[in-house]
């Protein structure tokens, strides 16, 4: 019995020396981007483009519109907020790479599904329409090469990472507000406890289909283009989907407890279609 009980302690440390290795390295190399001018912080000036609760710049100015030599626009990542930290990444994917990953879900899609929390099992349910396909990781080397750079960006090593869900969204469908942690023993056994979500557009949508953090810190009212969000959109922190980019959240905090304000959900489409691919980071390597 001592030895089960000194075997649980271990994987505990195991655990929590990980993940402390994970948010030390994520801090550091933001410090270093922002001693370099590569990503914006929030701060009091009167550019209110550079603030963390003002989203303006996510779809009205863009650095750069010439394409590098990888076909991919200029890119560049901003911090958008503290409470949940979430930052977007613009350009992330070229229009090349949303393409192929549509193009490589469509013959596969299903009804999408939720986890039941109790049995840990799949599940129908009206919270979520959409329909949806997993593409297993490394399955080839466009795949691998955009899975490289969710590592590179987000400082999570690849085999932490699940493999990727491609979603689609038409008029009227929706995934009403949830968390992306887990609360119950089963999902965990297998990679551990989900730190971090990166949620690829690759799709603009014409009107709706906002992702939107209704738990979010701050007041979004009062940006100029309030307006163009649906009444869903107007229930926190929005960020409007554009094709390329990627919005990075964490769901847990630097503590390593669980972060209520990543509460997030995708806003119904009113127009057009919405295309997203999904990739959850586990705080510990997960097994495919």
């Amino acid at each position: 019995m001592a030895k089960g009980r000194y075997s649980r302690l271990q994987a505990r440390k195991s655990f929590s020396s990980t993940l402390i290795l994970i948010l030390v390295m994520f801090t550091f190399i933001i410090l270093i981007l922002v001693a370099f001018g590569m990503l914006y912080l929030p701060n009091n000036s009167a550019d209110s483009s550079r603030k963390a609760n003002d989203l303006t710049t996510i779809v009205h100015n863009k650095v750069d519109s010439s394409e590098r030599d990888d076909g991919r626009q200029e890119h560049w990542a901003e911090v958008i907020s503290w409470e949940p930290r979430s930052f977007i990444y613009h350009n992330f994917l070229s229009k090349e790479e949303c393409d192929y990953l549509i193009n490589l879900a469509k013959p596969h899609m299903q009804k999408s599904v939720v986890v039941d929390s109790k049995t840990g099992k799949s599940k129908d349910s009206k919270v979520r329409t959409s329909s949806g396909t997993f593409l297993p990781r490394g399955r080839d080397e466009k795949i691998r090469e955009i899975e490289k750079r969710i590592s590179d960006f987000t400082f999570i090593p690849v085999e932490h990472g699940e493999g990727l869900q491609v979603l689609h969204y038409e008029v009227g469908q929706k995934y009403e507000p949830h968390f992306d942690y887990f609360k119950d023993e089963f999902n965990t056994m297998n990679g551990g406890q989900r730190i971090a979500t990166l949620l690829m557009y690759l799709s603009d949508v014409e009107e709706g289909g906002e992702t939107v953090f209704p738990s979010a810190k701050g007041n979004y009212s009062a940006v100029p283009w309030w307006n163009e969000l649906s009444e869903c959109g107007k229930g926190g922190l929005s960020v409007k989907p554009k094709m390329g980019d990627a919005l990075l959240f964490w769901s847990m905090n630097p503590d390593a407890s669980l972060d209520p304000s990543s509460l997030h959900g995708g806003c119904p489409v009113i127009k057009g279609n919405k295309w997203s691919a999904t990739k959850w980071m586990r705080v510990n390597e997960y097994k495919v």
